[in-house]
């Protein structure tokens, strides 16, 4: 499979099993949800009633007082425990790396199916000025959400795209299914396809 290569008349030769890949929705979808949950704090805690800061002598006699009652901690007051109390959890999923992998092709084929891969030669930014990386891609049309992936994303990219909110930089090793299936266009380098290659061969 050959991939053009804008603003210049040569193409770039790439597998067919990584840029033209059958797309599979469930798989797609299944790593997607694993990859944010991984994300997840899992950090929520409520106490129980024996976990509440408080005595746990019985707060009236049993009778002549209405309503019998032990502990002030029980969850019925105010101040109590929590019946079902929530605990500390992982939301982690386990994704097999073959299937993880498996799930980035498919994305990439499907971006490139569409016409939102844009391979160019390099990009980077000469001073870390957002308004030079904001020229740069009014240059290329590529969008609103933009996903820039470099072989290894220089300081000067970095800085120029943090103020754009809509503007996403990755090098290949921090590329993720999340970031490709929420951008409009992925912009993405020689190097960088040859290393996405060798990482999903």
């Amino acid at each position: 499979m050959e991939l053009t290569i804008t603003n210049s008349s040569k193409t770039l030769s790439v597998s067919d099993a990584i840029f033209g890949r059958e797309f599979s929705e469930d798989l797609v979808h299944q790593v997607v949800v694993a990859y944010r949950n991984a994300g997840r704090a899992g950090t929520k805690a409520q106490k129980t009633r024996s976990e509440v800061n408080g005595t746990t002598k019985k707060s009236k006699k049993q009778k002549g007082g209405g309503a019998r009652h032990g502990a002030l901690t029980a969850p019925i007051f105010v101040g109590g425990g929590v019946t079902f109390a929530a605990k500390p959890r992982s939301f982690a999923q386990k994704v097999n790396r073959k299937m993880y992998r498996a799930a980035m092709a498919a994305i990439l084929s499907e971006l490139n199916r569409q016409g939102r891969i844009m391979v160019v030669e390099s990009f980077d930014i000469e001073s870390p000025k957002t308004k030079g990386l904001i020229e740069k891609l009014a240059g290329l049309e590529v969008g609103k959400r933009p996903l820039i992936v470099t072989e290894e994303a220089t300081e000067n990219l970095f800085l120029s795209a943090r103020n754009l909110p809509y503007v996403q930089v990755r090098d290949v090793q921090g590329l993720d299914p999340v970031a490709l299936v929420g951008a409009d266009s992925v912009v993405v380098t020689t190097d960088a396809v040859k290393k996405i290659e060798e990482w999903l061969a």
